[in-house]
């Protein structure tokens, strides 16, 4: 006989009952979607452009945006807090992107050679993220790339430490613990180099080690083990694949300082907490400087580009030809077109003030639906992002995270989506982003949709 209370069980079969009603809720509105999906599995990998849109019940097929609305192929409207995983912040066409890439449209869109913009977002990053230079990229996946060969080129070590439960794009030497599962994530305090990816060499795995967030004394095990071979650690210093976890007073901080007395350097992967967290993203925030920064996403303005600074010692060994750093359409003319309009026109003080009040709406709201359901959750936010972590405890690093049921995303995803809401599908996991463009009425609405779920799920 199971020694599982009936009350569990009884919560487990109607949480089971509300997600399959809320998924017929879903396929229901969309029709076309479901019929482009079908005619899609005959050209595209999967019926998708990327693995992350297979969605259950079916993936969502939009037609088009404006402001913070975005409309699918059946004449859906959703407040768009999804954001294209953190990249829009500006919202949907906004006045001053659409002019800037149109004006560079008719001028020329790639030369693969520096235009005056490139000045421009260069002197713009330099001053808010501190550090002094800069060189382009096209996706957060180049840019992070680009990071861990320059800490390997400049320190003649092969060895990197990333964090446990982090993702830093797709490359070989980070797609190392990024979400793995209880049963290979390895003990506590020492995390397994468990491969996120087929198709990864053993030698790359085993070059990446791993420590966990939060966590200085597992940094300096790996450092004592293997003296003089590491290059350097990347880290999210705000982490967001896990919801979004905040570094603890004094961290970041210990963690430079003991990486340099190692010879090691900090590379911070601000690709989704960039312009999004702040206007320095969470470098303004903590007011730690790394040697090297990596950004993305938000900076293009829904254009892509990506960005990696350094200090003045690390960018030299670029500048100085110790390591290429290359890429055809890097800093292309209509990328920067965007991002000159995004960190000069959108990206501004006011829009902040903006955000900040519609994130506090947001996360009181919510709070205050909990608290009348009595639902073992809370938010976290982080500037403009945020998020439900469905326990009633803080979540301080990956292990924490691995314990919530992701269930209860799911429910929350459909409920908002039918609702007219479009959160990010990995709901455990991502965060919402409200963009310039929000307003308190489209909060409102989620805050709605959000005590819909939380009296149907409450026990």
């Amino acid at each position: 006989m199971s020694s599982t209370p009936d009350s569990t069980v009884r919560l487990s079969a109607d949480l089971a009952e509300i997600i399959a009603e809320q998924e017929r809720i879903f396929a229901g509105r969309q029709p076309e979607s479901r019929r482009l999906a079908a005619a899609a599995n005959g050209y595209l990998a999967g019926g998708v452009t990327s693995s992350w849109q297979i969605t259950a019940p079916q993936p969502v097929w939009l037609s088009h945006g404006r402001g913070s609305k975005i409309y699918d192929v059946d004449g859906n409207e959703y407040v768009d807090l999804h954001g294209g995983y953190g990249v829009g912040l500006a919202g949907h066409a906004h006045p001053a992107i659409v002019a800037a890439v149109q004006r560079q449209v008719g001028l020329g869109t790639h030369f693969a050679q520096p235009t005056r913009d490139a000045l421009v977002v260069a002197g713009e990053l330099a001053t808010r993220f501190r550090l002094p230079l800069w060189r382009f990229a096209n996706s957060g996946t180049e840019a992070t790339m680009d990071a861990v060969h320059l800490m390997r080129a400049i320190t003649g070590r092969d060895l990197i430490i990333k964090v446990e439960g982090c993702y830093h794009g797709h490359h070989d030497s980070v797609q190392v613990s990024v979400a793995p599962e209880a049963d290979e994530a390895g003990p506590e305090g020492k995390p397994a180099q468990a491969p996120s990816s087929t198709g990864i060499p053993g030698p790359f795995i085993r070059l990446t080690l791993v420590a966990g967030f939060n966590d200085t004394g597992s940094v300096a095990r790996l450092l004592d083990e293997h003296p003089d071979e590491i290059a350097g650690m990347i880290i999210e210093p705000i982490m967001m694949n896990a919801g979004i976890i905040h570094p603890e007073p004094g961290y970041l901080a210990a963690l430079k300082d003991l990486l340099h007395s190692r010879g090691a350097l900090l590379t911070f992967d601000e690709v989704k907490t960039g312009l999004t967290v702040g206007p320095a993203g969470a470098t303004g925030l903590t007011g730690m400087v790394p040697d090297i920064t990596c950004l993305a996403k938000a900076i293009g303005g829904g254009v892509a580009v990506a960005a990696i600074g350094g200090t003045a010692e690390v960018m030299e060994h670029v500048a100085a030809g110790g390591y290429e750093m290359v890429g055809t359409f890097n800093g292309n003319p209509l990328a920067l077109a965007a991002a000159r309009a995004m960190l000069t026109e959108v990206a501004t003080p006011e829009a902040y003030r903006r955000l900040d009040a519609l994130a506090r709406w947001a996360a009181s709201g919510i709070e205050r639906e909990i608290a009348a359901t009595g639902l073992a959750a809370h938010v976290v936010t982080a500037g403009a992002k945020g998020c439900v972590v469905f326990s009633a405890q803080p979540v301080r690093d990956y292990r924490g995270f691995l314990d919530i049921d992701d269930r209860y995303s799911q429910a929350h995803w459909l409920f908002q989506h039918n609702g007219g809401v479009f959160l990010p599908p990995w709901g455990k996991i991502e965060q919402w982003l409200i963009s310039v463009q929000h307003d308190q009425s489209d909060i409102d609405r989620l805050i709605t949709n959000f005590g819909a779920f939380a009296r149907a799920v409450a026990p």
